[in-house]
């Protein structure tokens, strides 16, 4: 089944949305796709896509600054954090 670049970019503002939602923090792969309701590899794939525009940021090591090795967190560049605060 073949997504249109229409909804795939609707998928994504809504992924923006949820980051600004929760932000400062961040959040993993599987929470954002459970909050879509879609499924986890497709979230991925758009989030890399977000991550290559420069709206987002992957962090791989967790607080203590041990690396994952099969998560990543997701959270929006301050940047768009706060151009997204000022509309």
């Amino acid at each position: 089944m073949k997504i249109s670049e229409k909804k795939k970019e609707r998928i994504c503002e809504q992924i923006i949305s949820l980051l600004n939602s929760v932000a400062p923090k961040s959040l993993f792969t599987f929470h954002i796709a459970q909050e879509i309701a879609r499924d986890e590899m497709f979230i991925k794939k758009l989030l890399l896509e977000l991550k290559s525009k420069g709206l987002i940021v992957d962090m791989n090591k967790n607080p203590q600054g041990k690396p994952y090795i099969k998560r990543t967190r997701w959270r929006l560049k301050d940047k768009v954090y706060s151009y997204y605060n000022h509309l």
